[in-house]
């Protein structure tokens, strides 16, 4: 398994992908969160949609992602939220070791 993954995830509003993106990063969740302006078509109970939602785009390492999975699920407003992560399996070592120095679990309670 890789070392470092991005987790993808959408939203309805900018107002809570920032929320999610801010929490995220304080959590030590995540190293960097872009949010970027996306439209989506699927299907949801029966019926195509057609909505504008904000995209997360999440550099995280990979011993956090179950921790930044529930953090998602606990915090998303959807019922049944995007959550996909893919492996980085390459890329600059100083942005990945930056990315590491991020999301090390510090405070009280940490592992």
């Amino acid at each position: 398994m890789a070392d470092h993954v991005q987790v993808v995830t959408t939203t309805d509003s900018e107002q809570a992908a920032a929320e999610l993106a801010r929490g995220i990063v304080e959590a030590r969740l995540g190293a960097c969160v872009q949010v970027v302006p996306i439209r989506s078509f699927y299907v949801w109970e029966g019926a195509a949609q057609d909505d504008a939602e904000w995209q997360l785009q999440i550099k995280t390492s990979a011993g956090r992602l179950p921790e930044l999975v529930e953090h998602l699920r606990a915090n998303h407003g959807y019922d049944v939220p995007e959550i996909i992560a893919t492996p980085i399996v390459g890329g600059n070592p100083a942005y990945l070791a930056w990315v590491d120095d991020q999301t090390v679990r510090s405070g009280p309670g940490s592992v």
